[in-house]
């Protein structure tokens, strides 16, 4: 039995890793950190844990909580962990932070994109990226883990083999995404009230979504070239999910069999990765509330492009699921522990 801290753990997607962590036999969480509400019942600020979660709220002094946990969650803003990173922290415990802050290479482009200076950077070359079906191995080692932001995994995992095996001309991928409202965050905001959501689906972040950068590192390093790519997201009125479309030139002539291998030789044995049966295509619903990721593809010949397809909900395989994930690969646990959830429908 590990002993787990979260910082941000009145936020959805700290939220989703207190649900989570609650059904695994490895975890016992011993804090549960919120700055908006220290000393509160957790239970009171979400009700679905009365009589499952019997603490207070804690505050988010991290050098204080490495020294009584073995694994520490930062589900916080971007630049809150890098500001409280040091040495004496990541020698005590493995950090697992949900937060953009080690997740680019570049700290410049990171400081461009996210507008904050970058607190810590001498531990960013350190930081594993925790894409588990890519980075499984190195995941293993680490004790500063990257957790992929919600668009990035699943516009990352839709694309990642045919970018690796070079099937797609990289210069014309776009990726088209839609996302649920859970992936603003819980915090009041005008843009995310029921009268600006409901009944409407909008485009943001045109041209300037700060996920952009993640991906084009991250594809780029699968195809072996540098990647410049438009990315599009879609605020959507639902809860959770996020569906990905993406488009692109092929490079040669591939027949549905040739790309459905392709996709098997990288997935079949992923245990949270399902590529779909011959024309059928993801949906949010037939993966809320789980870790998986539903992809698939369809050949457009006329067009000579491909439509890469995939699906996941943001909050579990987006954020908490994954950093659940990559915890059983750092600590030696079954990858699926705590995580062999069936989606919800309806």
């Amino acid at each position: 039995m590990i002993k787990a801290g979260i910082i941000g753990a009145t936020g959805y997607a700290g939220a989703e890793l207190v649900r989570i962590l609650n059904g695994h036999k490895e975890v016992e969480i011993v804090w549960y950190g919120s700055r908006s509400y220290v000393d509160q019942n957790y239970a009171d600020v979400y009700r679905n844990m009365f009589q499952i979660v019997d603490a207070k709220c804690m505050d988010d002094n991290m050098e204080a909580l490495a020294d009584q946990v073995d694994v520490i969650f930062t589900a916080t803003p971007q630049g809150f962990c890098a500001s409280m990173m040091n040495d004496a922290i990541l020698s005590k415990a493995k950090i697992i932070d949900l937060s953009a802050d080690y997740r680019i290479k570049d700290v410049a482009v990171y400081e461009k994109w996210y507008g904050i200076k970058h607190e810590s950077p001498q531990y960013i070359e350190e930081a594993v990226y925790g894409l588990s079906e890519v980075n499984r191995e190195m995941i293993k080692h680490a004790r500063l883990l990257a957790n992929p932001g919600c668009y990035t995994t699943c516009s990352i995992l839709t694309a990642y083999p045919l970018a690796k095996e070079g099937v797609i001309d990289m210069s014309t991928l776009i990726i088209d995404a839609k996302s649920g409202t859970s992936g603003a965050g819980r915090g009041a905001k005008l843009p995310n009230l029921y009268c600006e959501v409901n009944e409407n689906i909008k485009a943001y972040g045109v041209a300037s979504h700060r996920h952009t950068p993640e991906i084009e590192e991250q594809l780029g390093i699968a195809a072996g070239e540098p990647v410049t790519l438009n990315f599009t997201p879609h605020l959507i009125p639902m809860n959770r999910g996020i569906l990905a479309t993406e488009y692109a030139t092929l490079k040669k002539q591939v027949t549905y069999e040739e790309v459905k291998a392709i996709y098997d030789q990288y997935y079949q044995k992923e245990t949270f990765v399902r590529v779909l049966e011959k024309g059928v295509f993801p949906e949010t619903k037939w993966v809320e509330g789980s870790n998986y990721v539903d992809i698939n593809f369809q050949i457009d010949p006329r067009t000579n492009r491909i439509i890469m397809m995939g699906a996941i909900d943001n909050l579990v395989k987006g954020a908490a699921g994954q950093a659940v994930q990559n915890m059983n690969l750092m600590f030696g646990f079954s990858e699926n522990e705590g995580l062999n959830m069936v989606p919800m429908f309806p």
